[in-house]
């Protein structure tokens, strides 16, 4: 199931819940019981088999006027 980042504007506390996609949209109630919330821009992060963080570099194309895929 999703979880989705909140704030409280009123005390400033960053939470977040599990719910599913088609609730992502509705209210949140901070754990301290207050009703005016916003809900974050989250990002999405994936770990490699080795546990590196370090992107990988993008794959080479070979040149070209449309990367060289189609032999034009």
């Amino acid at each position: 199931m999703p979880r989705y980042e909140f704030r409280c504007r009123a005390c400033g506390d960053t939470f977040e819940v599990n719910r599913t996609m088609a609730d992502s949209a509705a209210p949140a109630t901070c754990p301290a019981g207050h009703a005016d919330t916003v809900k974050l821009l989250s990002t999405v992060s994936f770990a490699t088999r080795g546990g590196s963080s370090t992107p990988r570099p993008a794959p080479a194309t070979g040149g070209g006027c449309c990367g060289g895929s189609c032999g034009c």
